[in-house]
C-alpha cells in the first residue's frame, strides 16, 4: 500500500515499516506452510516454544473433555465428515488446520430452538506432559435459545484446537473460556464464531496458567443486526508467553462489535501479544465497532506488544475506532492511596482490582468470577504485592 492509499483510507503505518493491508486480512497467510517467524501472522510468536506444534507432530496423547450440561442440552460426538462441523469457520493459519486434519472426534453441544438453558461447564484437560494432542468442539444454539458455557482448560501437554461458536437467528450465547493451564503447557486455539440475524455474542477469554498460549478469537455475521462482544483478561508471570489475537470481519451491514482486552505482566521474561483486527468490508454500511486494549507492566523485564488494526472499505458506518496502551503502575494513583493511610502492598492490589474491574464485572457466572479473583490475588502474592 502506497503513502497514498494510507492517507486515503485514515491508516498510518506500523511500527514495522508495513501499512494495514486493506482488504486483505483474512487471506494473509497460507495455511499450508510451515511458519517461520517472519510471517505477519507469527513475527510476535517464539515458534521454538511450541513443542510438537511446529513442525506438526502426530498426537501422542489425547486431551480429556467432560461436559457438565443441564438436560434440556444435548451433547454427542461427531466425526470427521460430520456436515455441521466447519460451519462456524475454517482454519486460516498452521497450527489450526494441523488441529483441524488431526482430531479423531469432536465433541458438539447444541442448545435446541427457544430453549434459555441453565449453564454448561465443559472441562478439557491436557494430554500429560511431554505429550501432543489435537481436539474440535463445537457449541451450538439454535433459533431464539440463550445459553452461558464455561470452558475451562487445565492440565499439562500440548494442545492444538478448533472451538466453533454457531448462533442462530435470535440467540444469545455467553461463553467464557478460561485457561488455566499448569506451567510447562502449551496451548494454540483457534475460535470460530458465526452469528445469525439479530443475534448476540457475548465471548470472554481468561489467560493466566501456560507455559506458552495463543488464542486467535474470530467472529463472522451471516446476516443483519449481529451484536459481538470479545472481551479479555490475561495475567503474565515470569516466563510466560500469553498471546491473543482477534479479528472481527464486518461483512453484512448493520452489526456491531466491541472488543476490550486487558492484561497485566510481572516478572523478568513475562510477555505478552495482543493483535486486534477488525475489517469493514464494502457491504458492510451502518457497522458500528471499538477495539480497546490496556496493558498494566508491573515489574522490569516484562513486556506487552500491542497492535490494533482497523481496515475501513466504506464510508457508510455508524462509528468505528481504536485504542491501545501500554504504561507502567500508576505512582500517582499509589500516592493518593498511600496518602489515606493505606499501605504501600494493599494499595497495589486495590490498583489492580480496579484495573481489571471492568472486566471482570462482566464475568455473569458468580463462582467463574469468584475464582478469578482469587487467582489475580495469588499473582500478587507471588511477588509479594
Amino acid at each position: 500500500m502506497t503513502t497514498t492509499d494510507n492517507e486515503q483510507f485514515g491508516l498510518t503505518p506500523h511500527s514495522h515499516g508495513a501499512g494495514v493491508p486493506l482488504s486483505t486480512r483474512a487471506d494473509r497467510e497460507d495455511a499450508t506452510s510451515v511458519p517461520t517467524g517472519r510471517e505477519e501472522n507469527w513475527r510476535f510468536t517464539p515458534l521454538k516454544r511450541l513443542t510438537g506444534l511446529i513442525p506438526g507432530q502426530a498426537a501422542t496423547g489425547e486431551a480429556v473433555v467432560t461436559v457438565d450440561a443441564p438436560v434440556t442440552v444435548l451433547v454427542d460426538t461427531a466425526n470427521r465428515d460430520d456436515e455441521r462441523l466447519g460451519e462456524a469457520g475454517r482454519p486460516t493459519e498452521y497450527v489450526s488446520r494441523l488441529a483441524w486434519e488431526s482430531f479423531a472426534k469432536a465433541t458438539v453441544v447444541t442448545v435446541p430452538k427457544e430453549v434459555v438453558a441453565a449453564p454448561t461447564t465443559i472441562t478439557v484437560t491436557g494430554p500429560g506432559a511431554g505429550n501432543v494432542a489435537y481436539g474440535h468442539l463445537q457449541v451450538r444454539l439454535e433459533r431464539f435459545a440463550e445459553a452461558v458455557v464455561v470452558i475451562d482448560h487445565r492440565g499439562s501437554g500440548s494442545y492444538a484446537d478448533n472451538i466453533e461458536f454457531v448462533v442462530a437467528d435470535g440467540a444469545k450465547l455467553t461463553v467464557v473460556a478460561v485457561h488455566d493451564w499448569a506451567d510447562d503447557a502449551v496451548h494454540v486455539s483457534a475460535h470460530h464464531a458465526r452469528l445469525g440475524k439479530d443475534a448476540v455474542l457475548r465471548h470472554t477469554v481468561v489467560t493466566l496458567g501456560g507455559g506458552t498460549v495463543r488464542i486467535s478469537p474470530t467472529v463472522n455475521y451471516a446476516d443483519k443486526g449481529g451484536d459481538a462482544e470479545l472481551l479479555g483478561l490475561y495475567f503474565a508471570d515470569a516466563g510466560q508467553h500469553l498471546e491473543h489475537r482477534t479479528f472481527v470481519d464486518h461483512a453484512v451491514p448493520n452489526c456491531r462489535s466491541n472488543v476490550v482486552y486487558k492484561g497485566a505482566l510481572q516478572g523478568e521474561g513475562a510477555r505478552t501479544v495482543w493483535i486486534g483486527d477488525v475489517l469493514i468490508r464494502a457491504a458492510a454500511e451502518g457497522t458500528e465497532t471499538f477495539e480497546l486494549n490496556r496493558n498494566l507492566v508491573l515489574t522490569d523485564g516484562a513486556r506487552a506488544d500491542s497492535v490494533p488494526n482497523l481496515e475501513i472499505e466504506t464510508g457508510e458506518i455508524a462509528g468505528a475506532g481504536h485504542a491501545s496502551a501500554t504504561g507502567r503502575f500508576d505512582d500517582e494513583q499509589l500516592f493518593y492511596l498511600q496518602a489515606r493511610g493505606i499501605p504501600e502492598e494493599q494499595a497495589r492490589r486495590l490498583v489492580v482490582r480496579g484495573f481489571f474491574h471492568e472486566v471482570l464485572m462482566k464475568i455473569s457466572v458468580p463462582e467463574v468470577r469468584k475464582r478469578l479473583e482469587e487467582a489475580i490475588e495469588a499473582e500478587l502474592e507471588a511477588v509479594g504485592g
